[in-house]
């Protein structure tokens, strides 16, 4: 059994982590941190763990848990993990860091964007980038993930097989993207209020958005020269989900049917990413609750131009998921082990 210790527990992506691992096979938590509940049995702050977690939250000490735990997952606030991880941590144990923390390789760049300063930047270099279906073989080797980001996560793997193929110009490319309120955080806000969501939408970080250069870092990596992007969230009243629409121009005459077999050849092999009828766009409600990734593309011939849509669950996929995803890989399990679930509807 793995022996897993879980930061920030009770945060929205933390319990989905406690979710997600309580039916895995090869998993046993044994540390449930909480800075907050610190002697709250962990049933008492999510009462939908009654009588399945019979655990006390812990407080955050990561150095004590490095000794005890195989891997330790950080679900915690930007600047938590790079101001206590050390060598020693590094070497009794795996992190899978669910911030921003080791995703940029420029600390410059991480610190203009983030306005925090970054308190280890001697494992950058070291960490890996956790999206598994680019970075796999990285990641079984790895000590240190960067888990991605929910906005990255669909931007990229929607988007990833035309920018890598060379078929659309990068310097044309426009991300909207649309998000559920849990992608915010358990914290209260007066933005996330009910009056405040319900029966509205919105943009958000417009132009300043924290997961802007993280896409362009990675999107920058597949085309191989230097993607600068605009990228738009928008916050929609429901719990859970991500939808990314992005637009660009085509660099040469290419059918839907060429577009399309393009995805499958890149995503025949992916059992977390979906490639959709040519007539079908995807949605949210069909990906909720699971670690798939629904994308589609539709060609506008009138424009030259290609739609390119994903959908996921942004703390499966984009967050809790995709990290137990990034743990099945680091130790040789079968890296759908505990991810097999169907979409939940309605």
């Amino acid at each position: 059994m793995i022996q897993i210790g879980i930061i920030g527990s009770t945060g929205y992506a933390g319990q989905e982590l406690v979710r997600l691992l309580l039916q895995h096979s090869e998993a046993k938590i044994i540390w449930y941190g909480s800075k907050s509940y610190v002697g709250t049995p962990y049933s008492q702050v999510f009462q939908n763990m009654f009588e399945l977690v019979d655990a006390d939250c812990l407080e955050d000490n990561l150095e004590k848990l490095s000794e005890q735990a195989d891997v330790i997952f950080t679900a915690t606030p930007q600047g938590y993990l790079a101001s206590l991880l050390n060598e020693k941590i590094l070497s009794n144990t795996k992190v899978i860091d669910l911030s921003a923390d080791f995703r940029l390789k420029n600390v410059e760049v991480y610190e203009d964007w983030y306005k925090i300063e970054h308190k280890s930047p001697q494992f950058l270099s070291e960490a890996v980038y956790g999206l598994c279906e680019l970075n796999r073989e990285e990641i079984k080797k790895a000590r240190l993930i960067a888990n991605p980001g929910c906005y990255p996560t669909c931007s990229i793997l929607s988007i990833y097989p035309l920018l890598n193929e060379g078929l659309i110009d990068p310097s044309t490319l426009i991300i909207d993207a649309k998000s559920g309120t849990s992608g915010a955080g358990r914290g209260a806000k007066l933005g996330n209020l009910f009056c405040e969501v319900n029966e509205n939408i919105k943009a958000y970080g417009v132009t300043s958005h924290r997961h802007t250069p993280e896409i362009e870092e990675q999107l920058t990596r597949a085309a191989k020269t230097e993607v600068t992007l605009n990228f738009t969230p928008h916050l929609v009243p429901m719990n859970r989900g991500i939808l990314v629409t992005a637009y660009a121009s085509l660099t040469k005459k290419i059918s839907q049917e060429e577009i399309h077999a393009v995805y499958e050849k890149y995503y025949e092999k992916e059992y977390f990413v979906r490639v959709l009828k040519p007539d079908l766009c995807p949605e949210t409600r069909w990906v909720e609750g699971s670690n798939f990734v629904d994308v589609n593309t539709v060609i506008d011939p009138r424009t030259n131009r290609v739609i390119m849509m994903g959908a996921m669950d942004n703390l499966v996929k984009g967050a809790a998921g995709q990290a137990v995803q990034n743990m099945n890989l680091m130790f040789g399990l079968k890296e759908t082990k505990g991810l097999e679930i169907a979409p939940i509807f309605p």
